[in-house]
């Protein structure tokens, strides 16, 4: 039965990016109600509540390299809690997701999409500073900037607002939102997209390749274009990239919308 539902589930997530225009931007894939209950609260034994690791508000925890979750597009989330269910993404910070996705509904990740969709909390991303002086390794906002909105030419990397949007907000609900999200998510999931791609370039795995990957390698992003991506970025881009994008507003005056579904 997990199997069917879990297979229903990818079916799901895959009709909702293939047809952009099934849903205008005020609908929502589940209930946010009872999305909040489990983010907040938990369900039944199996699955804890989500704000234990990624905080009430959505803000996430560098000390334990959970992301911001509040505001991120629905979509994307639910392909991840979807991911996580199957396999094709593996959690190998907190060694938590795999096991709890496996316990939600196909309901249950939209309706937890949904919710965390709705968190208004303010963009406020890491604190840099603090990052210094516990010893991290931080990268350079204005060199990432560039990189951001123009890319690195002269080594083969496209500018990053190409599919994440202005101040990385979005461009497509295909795409997260990363504008304000953790440094320490940001550096950790662009390094593992580039471990995937040396690995396995930007192919689809086939079912052998799954069950020997390991767990730093990560292949499940959408057609392969961040493997394709991370490939050519050095640890210098990953951490400058990182930097700029967790201070980065998806908001400015002038250029007010927000994430959301398009």
């Amino acid at each position: 039965m997990k199997r069917i539902i879990i297979t229903a589930s990818f079916v799901a997530v895959a009709a909702l990016y293939a047809a952009p225009s099934a849903m205008s931007a005020e609908e929502t894939l589940g209930n946010v109600d009872r999305g909040r209950v489990i983010y907040q609260f938990g369900k039944g034994d199996d699955v804890p509540a989500c704000q234990g690791c990624h905080a009430p508000d959505g803000l996430g925890d560098d000390n334990v390299g959970t992301p911001r979750l509040a505001y991120q597009i629905d979509t994307y989330v639910l392909k991840q809690l979807a991911d996580f269910a199957a396999g094709s993404r593996v959690d190998d910070t907190m060694y938590q997701m795999n096991d709890i996705s496996k316990a939600l509904t196909e309901q249950d990740m939209k309706d937890v999409a949904s919710y965390v969709h709705t968190l208004k909390t303010p963009y406020i991303g890491s604190n840099l500073d603090q990052l210094r002086r516990d010893g991290a390794e931080v990268g350079d906002p204005e060199k990432g900037m560039m990189i951001v909105e123009y890319g690195a030419a002269d080594h083969g990397v496209p500018a990053c607002q190409s599919c994440h949007g202005f101040n990385g907000r979005s461009a497509g609900r295909m795409y997260p939102a990363v504008g304000g999200q953790n440094y320490v998510y940001l550096q950790h999931e662009l390094t593992s997209f580039r471990n995937g791609a040396e690995a396995y370039g930007s192919s689809t795995l086939t079912a052998d390749q799954m069950a020997s990957k390991e767990d730093n390698q990560r292949v499940n992003d959408f057609m392969g274009q961040m493997r394709a991506v991370a490939k050519n970025l050095t640890d210098e881009d990953i951490k400058n990239v990182a930097a700029f994008l967790t201070l980065a507003k998806p908001t400015t005056p002038g250029n007010p919308r927000s994430p959301s579904r398009q």
